[in-house]
């Protein structure tokens, strides 16, 4: 054997096939290399021979099955240790005796228990899972709805041929992927509609300050990802929306209504002023005549006292015409201040009746309103309803330290980070100071746990600047799971009692009521 390292001895087959003009081919490399080597040359693996005995071996029970593919694949990589393991693995997968004998090589094969039909019981699971689909699929295709009828039908008949179903199930499922796809497209398309309606009301009450923070509202809340909770939100601040534009239609349709009467009263009282200034010209003309023609003091007398009476009646005219105007001029401005007001009122209103206004999340209104619905929907949908009570750590201090004004930031920065952290369906709500509430519907009680300490854990990756100053905010929190008939009020106290058990565990704590 030669002691030539195997780069050379592999370099020096490459030489002498070129020189002999050999084609390159595996079996010519090896038998060269080999004389190059002198060392004993291999056959060649018998790759068809092997290949097909292995097809021949029967597959009488899965084990045999299995190492028959085992083979097939060592077969396709001429690993000869690998054909060797699944053989001898394929042996003790032979077949088992019958009745105590072992059967005969030539004996028929000893038929396989075929697995169990499909039962009653899971065609009726699926049919159930066709049924809760159907609602988010819409009524509008008629031949969907007829399919799936029909396929309901079927599966729920006893002895169904299940090779028939099986084609019924494929047609269905070929027409549901349409229908999912037609449902996903109208979903999309009635978001753009409401974004261009949301954004046309927009357009339309420029000028009303108050409909801003409405508008605002209204697209965050219906922008994807939605829920029923933001669609219920959603309904509320339209029927808001709506309520604020019909008290302010009415107000400005009063005032406006002011204004016509107060410009009929002036053309009315002009046109007197008119005719009252037409019968004065006329008198005082006459008057005028008069006294031109009078020979004597005594015929003056009676013209002059005429001109006097009509210059009074005048006078006195146009005091009463102008009082009145002043009346209705002091009405309409009063009107107008109103509608001023109560538009100040509508922007104070939009922003904070249901909203903190420095965090941004529910106030206790809000909440309220909140806690009622996802109480609806637990008992409704019958899940699981927790409610959490946080509150910042040595937040006095804070305030001393840094200032009020820092402390307001530390806040707002505290709820940002939890709605960012949170789900979109569940809640966040201002208690009051430094307190916050969470709602976490269809969460269980050790769900909720998990939620508020992983929410601890990313306030301290976000920490809060105050100045040139990083500072941690931590919160202690106490979770209680809203039993069956019990109200939200007494989960809420339950929860705050755990807080406050956690504040004096050490801070910085979760704990489950």
């Amino acid at each position: 054997m030669t002691n030539r390292q195997p780069y050379e001895i592999a370099r020096e087959t490459v030489k002498l096939l070129t020189t002999r003009k050999l084609i390159p081919s595996p079996e010519n490399y090896q038998a060269v290399y080999h004389e190059v080597a002198g060392t004993p040359a291999m056959p060649p693996f018998p790759t068809e021979q092997l290949r097909q005995m292995v097809a021949g071996l029967p597959t009488q029970n899965p084990g045999q099955q299995k190492q028959k593919a085992l083979a097939e694949f060592a077969i396709e990589r001429s690993n000869w240790e690998g054909v060797q393991t699944a053989m001898l693995a394929y042996a003790g997968f032979g077949i088992p005796p019958v009745n105590g004998k072992v059967v005969a090589e030539d004996a028929p094969p000893v038929p396989v228990k075929a697995p169990p039909a499909l039962t009653l019981e899971f065609m009726e699971q699926i049919a159930r899972m066709v049924e809760f689909a159907l609602p988010a699929l819409g009524t509008d295709d008629d031949r969907f709805v007829e399919q799936a009828t029909a396929l309901l039908g079927f599966m729920r008949q006893p002895g169904a041929d299940v090779v028939a179903m099986k084609t019924m199930l494929a047609d269905f499922s070929h027409r549901l992927s349409f229908a999912a796809e037609d449902q996903a497209e109208i979903k999309v398309a009635l978001l753009r509609i409401v974004h261009l309606v949301i954004e046309n009301i927009g357009e339309l009450v420029l000028d009303d300050r108050w409909l801003k923070g409405q508008i605002d509202a209204l697209v965050e809340v219906s922008t994807p990802p939605l829920s029923l909770r933001r669609l219920d939100e959603l309904e509320v601040r339209l029927k808001d929306v709506m309520f604020k534009q019909t008290e302010a239609k009415g107000r400005s349709l009063q005032a406006q209504e002011q204004m016509q009467q107060l410009l009929a009263r002036f053309i009315e009282r002009l046109s007197q002023m008119v005719e009252s200034s037409t019968e004065y010209d006329s008198k005082i003309g006459e008057c005028a005549r008069l006294i031109e023609q009078a020979k004597t003091i005594e015929e003056i007398a009676p013209v002059l006292q005429d001109a006097i009476s009509a210059t009074r009646s005048m006078a006195v005219s146009s005091q009463t015409v102008r009082d009145e105007l002043r009346s209705m001029r002091e009405k309409t401005e009063a009107a107008d201040q109103e509608i001023a007001k109560l538009h100040q009122e509508l922007d104070r209103v939009s922003t904070q009746a249901r909203h903190d206004p420095l965090t941004g999340a529910l106030n206790r209104k809000g909440l309220d309103e909140a806690v009622h619905r996802e109480v609806a929907n637990a008992a409704r949908k019958g899940t699981p309803l927790c409610v959490a009570v946080l509150d910042v750590d040595n937040f006095k201090k804070l305030n001393d330290s840094l200032g009020h004004e820092a402390g307001d930031k530390a806040l707002t920065h505290l709820a940002k980070v939890t709605r960012e952290a949170l789900r979109p369906q569940d809640t966040l709500a201002r208690y009051g100071g430094e307190e916050f509430v969470v709602l976490l519907p269809d969460t269980a009680l050790e769900g909720a746990i998990t939620t508020m300490t992983r929410l601890q854990r990313t306030l301290t990756t976000r920490l809060f600047l105050s100045g040139s100053e990083r500072v941690l905010i931590t919160f202690s929190a106490g979770v209680a799971q809203l039993a069956k008939d019990e109200g939200a009020n007494e989960g809420i106290k339950r929860a705050d009692k755990a807080m406050y058990l956690a504040k004096r565990a050490g801070k910085n704590r979760v704990l489950g009521a």
